[in-house]
């Protein structure tokens, strides 16, 4: 299976299925010097693991990470950084009747197709534990980010019909409600909607905004290399996302030039800033040193209990009912993975950055 890899210099490669032993990541391109340990993965890891409120799947595991090469002494030494998480709470006696039929909304009809076979414990590759990997190697790509006086803010914007009001935007209040969003009253309103779904037996979808603030200006490409694009990717190529906005997003399309460009002015200490920021932090594919604001829609949890038609194997129209342990919304353990995918994508488009100009090169090789 190709597609596991992920970036060019700062580079990562996530392995491992839902069910199996474990999953994990190799990341290569990580400089050596960068103070690491178990415990700033972990502080990540905790933000995605499951069981942590009646909004996540019950599966319990404490998804403990082991670095297992990479760092020595408390640092990292340049060479390829592997870390694995042991699955310890499989059940996939819940899962055999799943293997006579495909699952509406899954990759399993797809995955039958291309390989002729599936793993049909939880999705094997296409499990949602996939992004274990990813947290991971984003924990990493956050603390280089830090280091270099940039942070990224991320939280659950909306969940079904409920959006948080900006008015009421409170960056504290992200960690204080299962939900990750920076709104107490939004939060609440987003639980009661999300009790009606589960007493439906049904799911709901909603939207992750991550905040990037202290991006110099210049990273990125002009063309096929543009930041927006290889953020688009890495956010979609997240299982549940189904959407992704830069800035202003689709709604740009309704407005006019008037109105969604931004106009440039010089600051009170004479760099040249935007007033405005139509464009979410990018313009021509490369960062315009205001915040990179973006946007990733996820859907509704696809294993739900409610009734549904799907075929078997055996080309029989037949109704389903999926059992087993499953998340009624995604969203929340979702922000952790956008913000991860996020900062990788980052550190590489600095990293690839270091060779744009000879005055970049002199300076670092004289």
């Amino acid at each position: 299976m190709a597609g596991s890899s992920f970036g060019t210099v700062f580079k990562i490669t996530t392995w491992g299925e839902s069910h199996g032993k474990g999953l994990g990541v190799v990341v290569d391109g990580c400089p050596a010097g960068l103070s690491l340990c178990e415990e700033d993965i972990q502080l990540f890891l905790n933000r995605r693991k499951p069981g942590q409120s009646r909004f996540t799947t019950p599966r319990k595991e404490d998804d403990a990470v082991e670095i297992l090469s990479g760092v020595f002494e408390g640092k990292t030494t340049g060479t390829p950084i592997s870390m694995v998480v042991f699955n310890q709470n499989q059940k996939s006696k819940d899962y055999s009747e799943i293997a006579s039929y495909y699952r509406p909304g899954h990759a399993d009809y797809t995955f039958d197709k291309k390989y002729g076979f599936r793993d049909y414990r939880g999705g094997g590759r296409s499990s949602g534990r996939e992004t274990i990997g990813r947290v991971a190697a984003g924990a990493i790509a956050v603390k280089i980010l830090h280091t270099l006086g940039i942070s990224l803010t991320t939280y659950t914007k909306s969940i079904g019909p409920v959006c948080a009001d900006p008015r009421n935007f409170d960056a504290e209040e992200i960690n204080n409600n299962p939900l990750y969003m920076p709104d107490a009253k939004a939060a609440e309103e987003a639980t009661r909607y999300l009790e009606s779904c589960m007493s439906e037996l049904n799911s709901s979808g909603g939207v992750v905004e991550c905040i990037v603030r202290g991006m110099p200006a210049g990273i990125g490409d002009p063309v096929f290399e543009k930041l927006d694009a290889n953020l688009a990717k890495a956010i979609m190529s997240i299982g549940a996302v189904k959407g992704f906005e830069i800035g202003d997003g689709f709604a740009a399309a309704r407005a006019t030039g008037r109105d969604n460009n931004d106009a440039f002015r010089l600051g009170a200490d004479g760099t040249v800033q935007k007033q405005t920021n139509h464009a979410g932090g990018i313009l021509g594919g490369m960062s315009d040193g205001s915040d990179i604001i973006l946007r990733a829609s996820v859907k509704p949890t696809p294993s739900i209990a409610a009734v549904q038609q799907t075929v078997n194997k055996a080309g029989e129209e037949i109704d389903v009912s999926i059992r087993g342990r499953h998340d009624p919304v995604i969203v929340p353990r979702a922000v952790v993975v956008v913000e991860a995918m996020t900062a990788i994508t980052l550190v590489d488009a600095l990293f690839l950055n270091m060779s744009a100009t000879m005055d970049g090169l002199e300076r670092f090789y004289r």
